[in-house]
């Protein structure tokens, strides 16, 4: 059946783990007729939970894209991960929906990823609602959590129905507000919701305070409007175990939320090389849903299906994309034909005809597909992009190699693969210990990947005990010169360096800059100096970590007319970079991680005093529902190799903690010298 972009709803629910994500989605198939009875997270028969590695877990993994079809409406919806570990795919998911639904578990209340995802959505500028699933669970308290809501995320957060009936079904706030709820008063809610919306419109208020009462169907404008400027986040309960709400839900997703046209436009820039600024340079753009205009489609997740092959999946957010469409990837001169055009209902793939601005949908066996590559069919249209999403930074790191000798190229092959599903997965290699190192948010996050490969690609890997992603840097500023000369009996090397060092802000990366005058060092020869610079940004000279936040300045040199050569200015450039790195008074830099730590309360003194011993700091504390702490604070992620066993030693096996990378920071001097000391330094070729 074909939509209209108006018949198109774009929803991603978005939560901790143990919210019920995954059991809301099954319950929402069902009570849309999609399928004939509820899938079990026991029983491994979810239809967003497919892949064998989630359904082992009992957990989600990786983001689920269903469709469901409800009152002549489509909706998309993508289930995502809630453990911190996956939260990259996730924070992917924002780029595709107008909607961000927070789910919340009616027992463990607001949690930390639902209170990341709530400002991440806001950031995004995306209509956001907040769900409470399992309302008829035991000992919860639901004025307490709505209370706690408003308190956290602010008094526009309103709930549009409230729970009767001991929390088996749910009375309406807005369109019939009538009947009794188990706390709090529906026409008081009404009232709540009708005063929030009107202020909006100022017509609108004027007609309220005159009349008195509004009819729901004169609120529809105003009310997507609230939602758009952040003024209204609307609260539903239900509950995917009983089944209550659900129906009234579907109709919030299809009478309330906004579609394709009633949602904020996505952030799209156009990329002008030649500009002279940085504004010029990203002009904001804004796509148009109309499927009569030009392509625009984003990819905002990949997969690597058994089957089909490489899926990649993307948003459709101007013009109409049809089997057979000739479609551009990004900046890519050749355009690639759409063989075959799906919509995704968890691991199956439902061939359809054509998609229009808000459908998701997805292409197979298109190898030059990548995450965040901007799809289009007309050639003026290669240097658009989606604004950046803000992904985590991978900082657990392991140092893998195939236990099988002549494996390395195939272990490559499905690295990029797995990386290139996981915008959080990383893999680098180390120049300085010559160690494939992957890089992930955490010890279950890579624990996942290596069970991927080992099961879906049968391939055996050894690893090793993490290593710190430490850092080089400079605290100083000094100059550094070097002449290369060599003569072998036939043509000779020749070059030499003047460069000065300046340090850069911390995250500012690594800047070249070329002040040579009258061609002391001839143009040709310019990216040979910054190649022999960067060998050394690779493994700096201190401990053979890679360098950053430095500024190199080249400004004199010399050349010889026979024997100048690439390979002699790129030496000279290393060396005399080197030569001023070590008079510029280097520093080692350690990552700091912001941590966050969830106890029983009595175990808290025991928690914030084992952390100063690990040279780490107490930042805030909260107490969440029940006798729960949640401490955060700050640590170098050298000290906490193994903390989980250490909590659990402390909290009887109930503490956890989570991490995300903050800044780096300098090592303590003793720590510094011991790190030089250890570092082996390879002879230089005179």
């Amino acid at each position: 059946m074909l939509y209209s972009t108006e018949a198109i709803r774009t929803i991603a629910l978005l939560g901790h783990t143990a919210s019920g994500k995954t059991s809301l989605t099954e319950a929402l198939l069902h009570g849309s007729g999609m399928i004939s009875a509820p899938g079990s997270l026991e029983r491994g028969s979810t239809v967003a939970d497919a892949d064998p590695l989630e359904r082992k877990y009992r957990h989600s993994l990786y983001s689920a894209l269903v469709h469901l079809d409800y009152h002549d409406t489509r909706i998309h919806l993508i289930d995502t991960p809630g453990y911190p570990d996956f939260i990259g795919q996730a924070v992917s998911a924002l780029s595709a929906v107008e909607t961000a639904a927070i789910v919340i578990n009616a027992q463990n209340g607001i949690e930390m990823i639902a209170s990341r995802m709530m400002a991440l959505a806001q950031q995004r500028k995306l209509c956001r609602m907040i769900i409470i699933n399992q309302i008829d669970a035991e000992n919860i308290d639901l004025p307490g959590l709505l209370a706690s809501i408003q308190e956290t995320f602010g008094k526009e957060c309103l709930p549009i129905n409230l729970p009767a009936a001991g929390g088996s079904q749910v009375v309406d706030c807005f369109f019939n507000p009538s009947g009794e709820s188990d706390f709090s008063s529906v026409a008081q809610a009404h009232r709540a919701l009708v005063d929030q919306v009107v202020e909006v419109d100022a017509d609108l208020m004027a007609l309220y305070l005159e009349q008195g009462e509004i009819e729901p169907e004169q609120l529809h404008a105003p009310f997507e409007q609230a939602l758009r400027e952040g003024h209204l986040v609307p609260i539903c309960f239900v509950s995917a175990h009983n089944g209550a709400g659900i129906r009234e839900l579907l109709d919030v997703f299809v009478r309330l939320l906004p579609n394709p046209t009633e949602g904020n436009p996505p952030l799209f820039y156009r990329e002008d090389l030649n500009a002279s600024s940085a504004e010029e340079r990203q002009r904001e753009i804004r796509s148009v849903p109309d499927p009569s205009q030009h392509v625009l489609a984003h990819v905002f997740k990949l997969m690597v299906d058994p089957y089909v092959g490489k899926l990649g999946v993307f948003r459709i957010h101007q013009g109409t994309v049809r089997r057979d469409s000739m479609l551009y990837i990004g900046d890519a001169r050749k355009p690639f034909k759409v063989a075959h055009l799906y919509l995704l209902q968890g691991k199956e793939q439902i061939e359809v005809q054509q998609g229009v601005p808000g459908d998701i949908c997805a292409v197979a066996k298109v190898e030059d597909i990548a995450f965040d590559a901007v799809l289009h069919d007309a050639a003026e249209d290669e240097h658009i992009h989606l604004k950046p999403l803000p992904f985590p930074t991978p900082i657990y790191a392991l140092a893998i190699e195939p236990k099988k000798r002549g494996d390395e190229q195939r272990l490559w092959e499905i690295l990029q693969k797995l990386t290139a599903e996981d915008p959080c997965l990383k893999v680098e290699h180390q120049i300085s210990t010559n160690e494939t190192v992957m890089l992930g948010l955490g010890e279950l996050h890579l624990r996942c990947a290596l069970e991927r490969m080992m099961e879906f690609y049968k391939i055996d890997i050894a690893t090793r005990p993490p290593k710190i992603a430490y850092r080089e840097t400079i605290a100083g500023h000094a100059e550094g010169h070097h002449r290369h000369k060599k003569q072998s009996g036939g043509a000779g090397q020749f070059g030499e360096v003047f460069l000065r060092v300046e340090s850069l802000p911390r995250g500012a990366g690594f800047e070249f800059v070329d002040e040579v005058k009258g061609g002391a060092i001839p143009g040709q020869f310019i990216p040979a100096v910054e190649k022999g610079i960067r060998q050394v940004l690779e493994g700096g000279p201190l401990a053979g970590f890679p360098m950053q936040d430095v500024r190199v300045i080249v400004y004199d040199g010399k050349s010889h007319p026979v024997d100048s050569k690439e390979v002699a200015f790129a030496t000279a450039g290393r060396k005399a970079f080197i030569d001023a790195v070590l008079k510029a008074r280097p520093v080692i830099l350690e990552p700091i991680v912001n941590i966050e730590i969830v106890v029983p309360e009595q175990t808290m003194g025991d928690i914030t005093g084992d952390l100063s011993t690990k040279r780490g700091q107490v930042l805030g504390m909260q107490t969440v529902q029940g006798n729960t702490v949640v401490i955060s604070g700050q640590a170098p992620l050298a000290e906490l190799s193994d903390y989980q066993s250490r909590l659990n030693s402390v909290t009887g096996g109930r503490g956890s903690y989570t991490i995300e990378f903050s800044h780096y920071d300098p090592v303590p001097a003793p720590t510094q010298q011991r790190m030089v000391s250890q570092h082996k330094v390879e002879p230089e070729e005179a």
